[in-house]
């Protein structure tokens, strides 16, 4: 699907997108039908050179932010300092785009990596040596919570446990952030919203970022569960956004697991037609929490399930179509800056 560019000169930060080689790791998961997998299958190699297509793609996107994904860790390194080797790669790719020799695009601008918050205050040492790596770009931690009981919902990827995030150990490494200046990225299904909105009023000085609207899902066991389960997700996100430590990330739809759309990978849908299909949740989302605390996210390659790296900008355009000059800035580039320290880059 190529579709003529939206607004092309409206400044983007991409607050979310991944960087990996997960080609020594695939023929783990032969013969699986899972559908992250398939997706994953599509782009089994993105790093600078992919990310950069995409960024020249046509919309005026001038910096991004990394989100950990579990690549590149130390190889011979203790369990808990291997996410350390992530953010060692990442901070190389996001100093050859700062070498200027790319054109002004900042690739990797911020970095969140991941450190196991179960570790207790044992955290603390593997956080600081996450600061060390990122040579200033470090900005905070995402340590995924998504699970669910029905397996074929997050497939053979995913490694979560129930109600991790409500858990003692896990909430005394939590403890360890604020004190750093370190952020947190939640990444929960639909289901576990409760444990966000929990985390947050017991940690008020801890700035949160939800990611992919809380996760809506149409898959598996929730699949036609949408409508029946549209209230629930809308009562929990307004409920959320009554915690002015949290932000959220508007975006993460197009991937296999929230299913909207059910087909991929790439089906051919329009900008038009997903904008169709997301408005409900977008429009909540920012309604809730307001342009100042939302930001657009690609989730790259991720969401390449659902749409081509324009086609999903040019969706995002056509929902904020009736948006200020000042909340589309915010939306698209501000909010993003601001929460991950980045806002230089904006001038």
């Amino acid at each position: 699907m190529t579709e003529d560019i939206l607004e092309p000169e409206l400044p983007i930060v991409d607050p979310h997108h991944h960087l990996w080689d997960l080609r020594p790791i695939l023929p783990t998961f032969a013969g699986s039908n899972d559908e992250f997998i398939t997706t994953l299958a599509r782009s089994p190699y993105y790093v600078f050179d992919q990310l950069l297509a995409d960024a020249r793609s046509g919309h005026n996107i001038i910096a991004t932010v990394f989100m950990e994904c579990g690549a590149f860790y130390r190889a011979g390194s203790s369990d808990a300092l291997k996410p350390v080797g992530e953010v060692e790669f990442v901070n190389g790719v996001a100093a050859q785009s700062a070498s200027g020799l790319y054109g002004p695009f900042r690739a990797c601008a911020a970095i969140v990596g991941h450190v196991d918050l179960t570790l207790g205050v044992e955290a603390r040492g593997v956080l600081e040596a996450l600061v060390t790596a990122g040579n200033g770009r470090f900005r905070g931690i995402r340590h995924r919570g998504a699970w669910d009981a029905d397996p074929a919902v997050l497939g053979p990827s995913a490694h979560g446990s129930p109600g991790i995030y409500t858990g003692d150990a896990f909430r005394a490494g939590f403890a360890q952030l604020a004190p750093l200046g370190l952020s947190f990225d939640a990444w929960v299904l639909e289901p576990q919203l409760p444990d966000v909105i929990a985390l947050a009023r017991a940690f008020p000085e801890t700035a949160i970022v939800l990611d992919h609207c809380g996760a809506p899902l149409n898959i598996a066991s929730y699949r036609g569960t949408q409508g029946e389960r549209f209230d629930i997700w809308r009562d929990n996100i307004h409920t959320l956004a009554q915690c002015p430590n949290v932000c959220i990330k508007v975006g993460g739809l197009a991937m296999p697991c929230i299913g909207m759309p059910t087909e991929g990978p790439e089906a051919g849908y329009s900008s038009e037609a997903l904008a169709a299909l997301w408005k409900p949740y977008i429009d909540t989302c920012i309604e809730a929490f307001g342009p100042g605390r939302s930001m657009f996210e690609s989730n790259y390659p991720v969401d390449k399930w659902g749409a081509s790296y324009p086609v999903l900008w040019n969706t995002f355009k056509r929902l904020a179509a009736g948006a200020s000059a000042d909340e589309k800035h915010a939306l698209f580039a501000g909010t993003a800056a601001r929460v991950y320290g980045i806002e230089d880059l904006l001038n």
